[in-house]
């Protein structure tokens, strides 16, 4: 059985990989489940004053497993209960108490865009798209972008990129701020590293200063983000219009 996320430690700084790399890292049970582990883990480890993001094979991150959520509504249920335990992992690597960096490359969708989104910094390889996309999938946020998104790029990309589902590529976002560089392929690896290390070796702070930086405002928005999935789930076929997005893929 293939670990989710596997780890690894340089100096100071903790590199925590996706490891999913037949579905692009889409977001499972088990691994939301392991990335919670494995980041509170950096996070207790005293040795550990930084924590890189990164995912095995062509991308970061996907977003959600379509598959798990197609058999959750072909069966009646939903996905609240995962994507509330989604939701509470982003937010708890949001507010941790060390600075977290988001490498990324390949595609940066849905779930993959809300994880880089609670993220303090993101480095992006040359060829990197990100997008909200849930619409396109007849899907809505569960996780954080309809939150996080508008306070990271602002409010009318934010608006274009969640109605259209848009993907853009990753120099789109660097204005903002939200993607710190954009690297060249050679180059990444040796960026990330360089990023990653300028928030390390510091005097005590950073947790009081993340306190200080945490919006009082998300906790009840997230809150909200899931009832207003919840109604969505509820009134649309999801399960057709899944099947149709598999039906899809496999004619191409």
């Amino acid at each position: 059985m293939t670990t989710a996320v596997l780890t690894e430690q340089t100096g100071a700084v903790r590199r925590i990989r996706l490891n999913r790399p037949e579905s692009r890292n889409s977001i499972d049970p088990d691994l939301i489940e392991s990335l919670d582990a494995a980041v509170a883990d950096a996070m207790r480890d005293p040795d550990t004053e930084a924590v890189v993001i990164s995912g095995n094979g062509p991308s970061f991150c996907a977003g959600a497993d379509l598959r798990h959520l197609l058999e959750l509504a072909r069966t009646g249920g939903d996905p609240l209960a995962f994507l509330g335990t989604v939701s509470a992992c982003f937010t708890r690597l949001e507010v941790a108490p060390k600075p977290v960096i988001a490498a990324v490359h390949g595609h940066v969708v849905a779930g993959g865009l809300e994880l880089a989104l609670a993220c303090d910094a993101v480095v992006a390889r040359a060829g990197t798209v990100i997008g909200d996309g849930h619409i396109r999938n007849g899907l809505l946020p569960g996780a954080g972008s309809s939150v996080r998104l508008p306070r990271k790029v602002g409010e009318p990309l934010a608006r274009r990129l969640v109605l259209t589902g848009e993907l853009l590529p990753a120099e789109h976002f660097v204005p903002s701020g939200f993607v710190q560089v954009v690297a060249e392929d050679e180059e990444f690896e040796a960026t990330v590293t360089t990023v990653a290390r300028s928030f390390t070796g510091l005097p005590p702070g950073q947790a009081w200063l993340k306190q200080l930086l945490a919006d009082p405002g998300v906790p009840e928005a997230l809150l909200q983000e899931l009832e207003v999935f919840a109604e969505h789930w509820r009134e649309q076929d999801i399960a057709a219009k899944l099947t149709h997005f598999f039906d899809q893929r496999a004619v191409r």
